[in-house]
């Protein structure tokens, strides 16, 4: 009788090893893709939260929301006597536009922090965010979570916060963010380690080098994190402050987790 043809254990190793060796080459680029077309999702949901802010200024003067801006975050109410109230803010969504893809889930192990207005007429418990994780809004209910941040420093500058000004290119207004306000500006030093969380912060490694932002002339691209330190977040930046190269600032400055980012 004539034998059957069949793979020998060695062939059948060595197969083996060839797939694993060709998934282990493929699974980064996989992953790399995938994080590429979050990045893409990402800017898409802050293009289309510059419509719902460009209506907003429209039906208000030009002025953007300049207090209570997590109720604007959330869509779902602001408090009675709120001069930014538009009479139909009830009727917005932005449920579906308020997490950036890569941070779509909540930092469960934390306890609730509170946030509070200065005369005690409201406060917030919520849950703050980190690089992967979104912040959320636990009290007053319905819950809410978020994965962008409002620039605080223009409402520092402006408190009627209107979009009328030059450089508007060049000013971001919603980044991602650890919470829904971040106070950077170009003065802030780097955090000496990669935020953890509760810092209300946007200087986070969430896409690589780079984090998504609007502007305040309506478009989204992306922001290198040492990038932050040029932009305009009010009229009064410096944008080739001591943390830029117009500035004099070395790669060995930078805090070794940011060192091998581009350099603006």
């Amino acid at each position: 009788m004539r034998k059957g043809k069949a793979f020998t254990l060695i062939e059948l190793l060595v197969v083996i090893s060839v797939v694993v060796l060709l998934m282990a080459l493929l699974l980064p680029a996989l992953q790399q893709a995938r994080n590429q077309a979050r990045a893409v999702v990402c800017r898409a949901h802050l293009k289309q939260w510059g419509t719902v802010l460009a209506l907003y200024a429209e039906d208000n003067e030009g002025q953007l929301p300049s207090r209570s801006i997590v109720w604007f975050l959330r869509g779902s109410w602001l408090p009675e006597g709120d001069p930014n109230k538009p009479p139909v803010f009830h009727q917005l969504s932005t449920r579906g536009i308020a997490c950036c893809p890569m941070a779509v889930r909540v930092r469960t192990e934390l306890g609730l922090g509170r946030h509070h207005d200065g005369g005690g007429a409201w406060e917030i418990r919520h849950r703050p965010g980190s690089t992967f994780r979104a912040w959320e809004i636990v009290n007053p209910s319905p819950r809410f979570r978020g994965s962008y941040g409002f620039n605080g420093r223009l409402r520092l500058e402006d408190e009627k916060c209107t979009y009328f000004v030059m450089g508007r290119a060049n000013m971001p207004l919603l980044l991602d963010c650890v919470s829904w306000s971040t106070w950077r500006d170009n003065k802030s030093d780097p955090p000496r380690t990669e935020p953890l969380g509760g810092e209300e912060d946007s200087c986070i490694n969430r896409h690589d080098g780079y984090i998504n932002g609007l502007f305040l002339d309506w478009s989204a691209r992306r922001i290198g994190l040492k990038e932050l330190w040029t932009l305009k977040w009010n009229r009064q930046s410096d944008t080739a402050g001591p943390w830029t190269r117009a500035g004099g600032v070395q790669p060995e400055d930078w805090p070794e987790w940011m060192r091998r980012f581009k350099d603006y």
